[in-house]
């Protein structure tokens, strides 16, 4: 695309960057220059010398100049992408796929490429009639961009109408592996709380009793637990917990489990402490606490699914252990 130049002068002194580049590019709104500053897009210039600024509360002064530089548009249809994909099951209506941590599942800001729609469409090239007329995989269901595990797609449209009548009826088998801090109690049982954006930030959900929320059921069993959060609280320090859905709401199971004070390990949105709570526990605990603090994402895996098949009536299903770093966590603490 074109660059664009803008000098500033006297009568702009003292100005906010983002306010002087909206008088004198009136070609973009001031949000869309907002953005493209922090994203290192408009460049200082002067003697020669090229500095990003990204600050778009910065004073300007007179005699400066700005070079903006936005990037070319994408394509507004994803673009097929030559990434690997584990394939667990095939055929010529469906798939299973384990999604790896770090790539989303949808184009959306922030994760325009890389994602597994992307991925889907080379794979599929040519063998995809298109889902409401369009040429694109039949996302039924979504798991969060840091969680892994088994996915379905659709590949036909009957395939597609049918996976979406099975979650709708909540007849297909999902079970997920998550690590938490401390155990719940009771050790099985089941969290019901209607879930819907926060009112305090749009990039959270949350817990909601006004009923402007959506109905959510989660189904969880301990399955092991470990350690002691210290000396005078003999309660477990973390646990491996199995969860089973019967609706499937954005980040219900991360949300459901930190509503009951059992944050999963690693969660950077609804977790107040990455790690696990122990202390004074030996070298050891020592060793898995420095593992659990060293995981970047939440330790949320989709270990298995299982459902009839929309078209052929067969019954499908597929389990995958959870990946290196969330393994590296769990036979830290199966080791104690």
């Amino acid at each position: 695309m074109t660059d664009y130049v803008a000098d500033v002068e006297s009568r702009h002194d003292g100005l906010r960057l983002d306010r002087f580049l909206a008088e004198a590019v009136p070609e973009f709104s001031r949000s869309r220059l907002k953005a493209l500053i922090k994203a290192g897009a408009v460049q200082s210039v002067a003697g020669g010398l090229i500095i990003a600024a990204e600050d778009p509360r910065r004073g300007v002064r007179a005699g400066e100049r700005y070079r903006i530089s936005p990037p070319e548009p994408l394509a507004a249809v994803p673009q097929p992408e030559d990434i690997a994909l584990d394939i667990l099951f095939e055929d010529e209506h469906l798939l299973l796929v384990n999604k790896m941590a770090g790539m989303a599942v949808h184009p959306a800001p922030g994760s325009w490429t890389g994602t597994l729609v992307n991925a889907l469409l080379h794979h599929c090239r040519g063998d995809l009639p298109g889902i409401g007329g369009v040429e694109r995989p039949g996302i039924v269901h979504r798991l969060d961009k840091d969680t892994t595990g088994v996915l379905a797609v659709a590949k036909t449209e009957v395939a597609h109408r049918g996976l979406t009548a099975l979650f709708a009826d909540h007849d297909i088998e999902r079970t997920y592996l998550a690590l938490t801090r401390g155990a719940p109690r009771p050790r099985a049982g089941t969290i019901k709380g209607d879930i819907a954006r926060s009112p305090h930030d749009r990039k959270k959900m949350a817990v909601v009793d006004d009923g402007e929320g959506r109905s959510a059921i989660t189904h969880y069993t301990t399955l092991e637990a470990w350690g002691e959060i210290s000396r005078a609280d003999p309660r477990p320090a973390a646990a491996l917990v199995r969860c089973q859905l019967e609706t499937g709401r954005t980040h219900q199971i991360r949300l459901h489990l930190a509503h009951i004070g059992h944050s999963l390990v690693g969660d950077p949105v609804y977790g107040r402490h990455r790690g696990i709570k122990a202390h004074g526990q030996g070298p050891a605990f020592d060793h898995a606490t420095d593992m659990a603090r060293r995981l970047t994402r939440q330790a949320l895996h989709a270990a298995s699914l299982a459902f009839r098949h929309p078209v052929t009536g067969a019954r499908v299903s597929a389990e995958v252990p959870p990946p290196e770093d969330f393994g590296r966590v769990l036979a830290a603490l199966r080791g104690l």
